[in-house]
């Protein structure tokens, strides 16, 4: 009987308890409120910008606020200027997971819209492996950021170009290096706006919306993963880690940026 009980608790100890979606209930109006405020920034910004541009992830965060802008038109004349003047992109890296590459065809058939796609340039990538090798960025945060920088920073500069304004799905409760965010910012290194219009959001209420209006989203988020960017640099993640934890996960915790957001 003890042995048994070992290999039971044993076998607890093997199996650790993943992040998953929260579900706790989010009071309706509170949601509502919510939801009405993220539709009036968001007419804000494309009313103040002649050309703004949703970066997106792909992931929970950005899912909802792309949820909104090509759900717009159904709230009414005065939020159709939300889709017909903020633009949609996202950036193909080329060590994208499965999960995430299938989520586009999925927005695809759940709205009719094909999201842009920016891709870094190819000779660049080549050039960064024959000096570091395909995963050289585990040796050095150097290599890393020379391989997000030709990944993501480069490809974002080129789907920016022309924007003046441009918005993210960051939010303070995201990470230690997201903890003063603000609704805008001034983005230095492009010149233009930068906007975080769920900055203010917590965990439970993206989830809430998520399943209040069906929002596709990365499966990987039922496995694990709050936060998913390229496959070889992203882990599921322990209940009550940080939610970036498993982003480049061999780094300080401090360093955990791409450089996409460089001043925050």
């Amino acid at each position: 009987m003890a042995f048994h009980s070992a290999q039971t608790q044993a076998s607890v100890f093997e199996r650790p308890v993943l992040w998953a979606p929260p579900k706790r209930a989010i009071d309706p109006a509170a949601l509502d409120e919510k939801c009405r405020q993220l539709r009036e920034r968001l007419l804000d910004i494309a009313r103040a910008h002649q050309h703004t541009r949703l970066a997106s992830s792909l992931s929970a965060e950005d899912m909802v606020i792309t949820d909104v802008i090509l759900r717009a038109a159904e709230q009414g004349e005065s939020h159709q200027d939300i889709a017909a003047h903020i633009d949609i992109f996202t950036l193909e890296t080329g060590r994208l997971p499965a999960e995430t590459l299938a989520l586009l065809d999925q927005i695809q058939a759940h709205y009719g819209v094909r999201l842009a796609i920016y891709t870094p340039d190819e000779s660049a990538v080549q050039a960064y492996i024959e000096q570091y090798g395909l995963n050289g960025f585990y040796e050095s945060l150097q290599a890393r950021r020379q391989c997000c920088d030709i990944r993501k920073v480069v490809p974002l500069a080129a789907a920016l170009a022309g924007a003046d304004a441009w918005i993210t799905g960051q939010r303070r409760e995201q990470s230690v290096t997201r903890s003063d965010l603000h609704l805008q910012e001034h983005d230095e290194a492009r010149g233009i706006s930068k906007y975080n219009p769920l900055f203010d959001w917590t965990e439970q209420e993206i989830w809430a919306y998520v399943e209040r209006y069906s929002v596709p989203v990365n499966a990987l988020h039922y496995q694990g993963y709050p936060s998913i960017g390229c496959d070889p640099c992203t882990k599921a993640i322990r209940v009550g880690e940080d939610p970036r934890a498993g982003r480049w996960w061999w780094e300080n915790q401090d360093s955990r940026e791409c450089g996409l957001h460089v001043h925050n």
